[in-house]
């Protein structure tokens, strides 16, 4: 029987919607968010909303009520208070007074400043000013790829925060700080001001060795002490940080450089990773020259090659912040994939589920099985049980894929690979008419990583409403799941009934059994999912088993509307059925029309696309 361990990364890579968690856990979660409200509210706050969440502990944010009442609700004291989880090992949850040290030490404009950090029994809080605006991951996937003018301003902003922390020594402080941890989702942008604010000290700590690659030591006895053979940094968020921070190097300035490097690039291609570097290239993203080779050597392989890159972006960001740019030029793209767009005003919490992702993996290099001895919570969450072992283009795909979770979306994807090219049948339902534009740019990076694998298999993944899950629960592995009286698989109609000779079917059963999936299911309950494959129909059912608790997510709309008593009867047997599922693990099932198929020829690399060097030239109005 699969230990509870082997199943724990179903979802990727994020924190898991409240609608997948058991009623018991989802009961204790709400129990402590209204804890941390009630004792904000005591200390005299209002306000108070949840702002973040991650493997360390919890962001809240509150108005202080001592603000007048005339005062604009806008200019009210806001501040955030991040709690660290209580159920952390107690080394673990005293770094949230460690990183309040850090921040205090930081005093620049661009970096919201501490309050105080105090304990209240055994509960650690952070409290801080709150930054204007929301996080760039937000912005991104609500416009996509930022433009030209944006993406400089923010590099500009990043710059100057890097050289008051590199600098910081010599302010009567004893080191460099490494903030560690840069990322979109640690940048609040206030796009009204298009002022920037760093946040998130938790992976913050003193300098070990400075740009020179000179080890930092205030005397001798520093350079003799054990700190120049161990490092002291942080791992952070392994999606963006550099070589060096990842395999383990002495701590340095440079960290932050590559960091950056990688968020510049993310923003500008409307990614949430830097792992696609080499196939949509720096140079390939309609930035301007100077800018595009700038970030290419930062992000290269070299060493020295990515340490004269930081160099040239230190010293010259003050000069490439005064391009001449057209705020008529805009990044445009054709869909490469159909996409539905739905005008229901429907809630979607989105979960990307991904199978037959074993053909991606290459042997592990070195470099990742020296990782192993890692024990960051950051590292276990993202990276240990999730990609290890796949080359960084097949990372760029699947992180890529993870994206498209981010949006309000059902449906599915089955990309398959052979000799001559990709095929990619899909079925996408958007419900957002807003994020048209960001979602189609997302999707057409999944396209542009996909003809850069050359090797012949399949990946499918399914994307479904958590909302939609179906949760039973039991005391222990002994007991049968025992559905509850009325439990009904939830289904749409589609707008127009449809015929089995309109369109071929990607059916279930296809491509065989899914050798990355865990969980066999009872020949009876195959059986029934086998006649509900012979109706015409699209979506997804996964059964997902853990030791007391069977969730069912799933996604079904239903194409020929006279079959619909069948279609219907059939989802009811497969609950009556739910009692033969037997030990832990993750069965799947997908559908899509062929109707939507789409074939693209290899190519591992995006041609070079820079900005204009005249951007006021007449025939160059747009970057296609």
């Amino acid at each position: 029987m699969l230990k509870p361990a082997n199943i724990k990364h179903f979802y990727i890579p994020n924190e898991q919607s409240i609608y997948l968690l058991s009623h018991k856990d989802a009961k204790k979660l709400k129990d402590w968010f209204k804890l941390c409200t009630e004792q904000l509210k005591l200390l005299g706050y209002k306000d108070i909303e949840l702002i973040g969440k991650g493997a360390f502990g919890f962001a809240f944010a509150g108005t202080a009520l001592n603000a007048t009442e005339s005062q604009n609700k806008t200019e009210q004291q806001q501040q955030v208070f991040k709690f660290s989880r209580i159920n952390l090992p107690q080394h673990v949850q005293d770094r949230l007074e460690e990183e309040a040290y850090m921040l205090s030490l930081v005093n620049h404009p661009y970096v919201p400043q501490l309050i105080e950090y105090q304990k209240i029994k055994k509960q650690s809080v952070l409290v801080m000013e709150r930054a204007k605006g929301e996080d760039l991951e937000k912005i991104s996937l609500k416009h996509g790829p930022l433009s030209v003018r944006l993406v400089i301003n923010i590099a500009a902003q990043l710059a100057n925060i890097l050289l008051y922390l590199r600098g910081h020594h010599q302010q009567n402080q004893p080191k460099p700080i490494v903030h560690g941890d840069i990322k979109p989702s640690n940048i609040v942008f206030d796009e009204t001001s298009e002022e920037v604010g760093l946040i998130d000290w938790g992976s913050s700590v003193f300098a070990q060795i400075d740009d020179q690659g000179q080890f930092v030591g205030n005397n001798v006895m520093d350079l003799m002490s054990s700190d120049i053979q161990q490092t002291n940094a942080r791992l952070g968020d392994v999606y963006f940080i550099g070589e060096d921070q990842l395999n383990g190097g002495l701590s340095s300035v440079r960290f932050d450089e590559q960091g950056l490097a990688s968020t510049l690039y993310a923003l500008a291609s409307g990614q949430s990773s830097r792992f696609g570097h080499n196939v949509i290239t720096p140079n390939s993203i309609g930035l301007p020259q100077e800018l595009a080779k700038t970030l290419t050597a930062m992000m290269s392989n070299s060493p020295s090659m990515r340490e004269q890159g930081g160099d040239y972006f230190i010293n010259n960001m003050q000069y490439m912040k005064n391009l001449v740019l057209n705020e008529n030029i805009h990044q445009q793209h054709i869909s490469l994939i159909p996409t539905r767009v739905s005008n229901k005003d429907k809630e979607i919490d989105t979960v990307v589920y991904s199978s037959r992702k074993s053909f991606l993996r290459i042997e592990a290099n070195q470099t990742e099985q020296d990782l192993r001895y890692i024990d960051d919570a950051q590292f276990e969450r993202y990276y240990k049980n999730y990609m290890q072992g796949m080359g960084d283009t097949e990372k760029a795909f699947v992180a890529a894929v993870s994206r498209l979770g981010k949006y309000p979306l059902v449906g599915g994807l089955a990309v398959r690979w052979e000799e001559t090219g990709v095929f990619i049948d899909s079925s996408l339902n958007l419900y957002d008419v807003t994020l048209k534009k960001s979602f189609e740019a997302s999707l057409n990076n999944v396209v542009h990583f996909a003809r850069a694998i050359n090797r012949i298999g399949i990946f499918k993944c399914c994307m479904f409403n958590a909302r939609d899950t179906l949760h039973i629960e039991r005391n222990d592995e002994t007991c049968p799941f025992l559905p509850a009286r009325g439990l009904q698989i939830p289904y749409e109609l589609s707008a127009v009934s449809l015929t089995e000779h309109d369109s071929r079917m990607h059916s279930y059963f296809e491509d065989g059994d899914d050798p990355d999936e865990l969980l066999t299911l009872s020949k009876a309950l195959m059986a029934v999912i086998s006649q509900l494959n012979s109706i015409h129909h699209t979506g997804c059912i996964i059964f997902e088993s853990l030791p007391n608790h069977l969730k069912i997510h799933s996604d079904y709309k239903l194409l020929n509307h006279g079959l619909e008593l069948e279609f219907k009867s059939l989802l009811k047997d497969v609950i009556d059925l739910i009692p033969t599922i037997q030990g832990l693990g993750i069965s799947g099932f997908m559908k899509l029309p062929f109707k939507d198929t789409r074939f693209f020829t290899h190519q591992e690399q995006l041609p070079d696309k820079f900005y204009p060097k005249d951007p006021y030239q007449p025939t160059e109005v747009s970057l296609l």
